[in-house]
């Protein structure tokens, strides 16, 4: 059996300074990767670096401080990384508005950020990747995508066109060696998710049967029926960006705990 081995390999994961991204750099780095930590200030970047070479000690890890969502980042991004073997475009805001009160200036930030800046990325890095016949290109998209949300249609909408955007970079690269492939998050344990189940259920039920119950009453669909951990997204990110994973690509992965139910994505 082939071990998921990535020494050599750089990669850089936008958005990786909290939560689902943090883990996808932590993952990548313990598979033997150079990773790139990616934020918009210092402080949340030096943090973040700090905290995955805890968890790996000698990985390799590059500070990339930067707005992905912006030219100038991506600018600042290609400046620091000439070439990147692994890209994964972690990087996506979300936020609950009553469906006819989103402005237009809000579905063009939402795009921008949870779309756009992938897009630029990915033309940016790659040609590269086509060019040397390596390479791994991976969005992390939501079961949002799916199931649009009431409360934030804005936000489903930028995790469908992943799966889109996804599909046709794929086709671009076809017969190149590289791969395309988008990976659909379920339900996540994260900070704030944790801050959003105690508003919902009894604070003073212990963490575990409090998540359980979250998901009893409010996502009953979820065939997990707990909270999915970032390090089980990482998981996916991981293989996927692996030699494992050769004939893996213009797919919509899914690690959602059954969440979506249907049997294709």
């Amino acid at each position: 059996m082939t071990h998921l081995d990535l020494t050599g390999s750089t990669a850089l994961v936008t958005g990786s300074t909290q939560g689902i991204g943090e883990a996808i750099a932590i993952g990548l780095a313990s598979a033997g990767a150079r990773v790139a930590v990616n934020g918009r200030t210092p402080e949340t970047v030096g943090a973040a670096v700090e905290r995955v070479r805890a968890q790996v000690p000698g990985a390799e890890i590059v500070p990339v401080v930067a707005d992905a969502a912006s030219e100038d980042g991506a600018r600042r991004i290609e400046e620091t990384l000439e070439h990147v073997e692994i890209l994964v475009n972690n990087l996506g805001i979300f936020g609950a508005r009553p469906a006819l009160e989103i402005s237009d200036d809000e579905w063009r930030h939402y795009f921008e950020v949870n779309v756009l800046a992938a897009v630029r990325l990915t033309r940016m890095y790659l040609p590269g990747m086509i060019q040397r016949g390596q390479g791994r290109v991976l969005y992390i998209a939501s079961d949002s995508a799916i199931v649009t949300p009431v409360e934030m249609i804005h936000y489903g909408m930028t995790k469908t066109a992943l799966l889109a955007v996804s599909r046709g970079f794929a086709k671009q690269a076809a017969g190149s060696a590289v791969t395309v492939n988008s990976v659909i998050a379920g339900p996540t344990h994260t900070q704030g998710v944790e801050d959003f189940v105690y508003q919902l259920v009894d604070r003073s039920l212990p963490w575990d049967e409090a998540q359980r119950a979250f998901m009893r009453e409010h996502r009953p669909q979820s065939l997990l029926q707990r909270l999915i951990e970032p390090e089980e997204i990482a998981n996916m990110v991981v293989y996927l960006s692996s030699p494992l994973a050769s004939a893996t690509t213009g797919g919509a992965t899914r690690v959602d705990g059954g969440y979506v139910d249907s049997i294709i994505p």
